[in-house]
């Protein structure tokens, strides 16, 4: 018998040490729900603990916090640059449903094609086309063209 198996465990117990860490964890953050992506906060509070748990006889290199100052604020720029690059699309995706008023257009729905006019358009994130008196989605046109 390799030593190794004397602390394998079972599937029942495994069952039954993961539903205790979920429960327990689900006492403690009643609120808070599992995530697979550490975002900005986690990251700050990951640093803030390793400073304060630090051994004080030897201290953090200063090298080694400005790294990873470095990287926090690498990664609030990519968030920030994240949002800013959702609405970009949204925008240009307006401006182009926009671009189609008074136009032909053909577009799908379900598995029909719809050929039409485009009367009216709403704004947003999710621009929809008015084509002979129904609103379809914008990402749903696959043509547009001059009658």
């Amino acid at each position: 018998m390799d030593v190794n198996d004397a602390f394998r465990l079972s599937a029942e117990e495994q069952n039954s040490i993961n539903k205790f860490v979920h429960d327990f964890n689900s006492k403690l953050n009643p609120g808070r729900k599992p995530q697979q992506n550490l975002g900005k906060d986690d990251f700050l509070k990951i640093l803030i603990t390793q400073l304060s748990y630090q051994d004080p006889t030897a201290p953090m290199e200063d090298k080694e916090f400005i790294a990873q100052l470095a990287q926090f604020s690498t990664l609030e720029q990519m968030t920030s640059m994240a949002a800013d690059f959702s609405r970009l699309t949204s925008m240009i995706t307006g401006t182009e449903a926009s671009s189609a008023l008074g136009k032909s257009v053909e577009l799908s729905d379900g598995d029909r094609m719809v050929q039409g006019a485009v009367k009216a358009i709403t704004r947003g994130g999710n621009p929809q086309v008015l084509v002979n008196g129904v609103y379809y989605n914008w990402d749903q046109v696959h043509k547009v063209f001059e009658e």
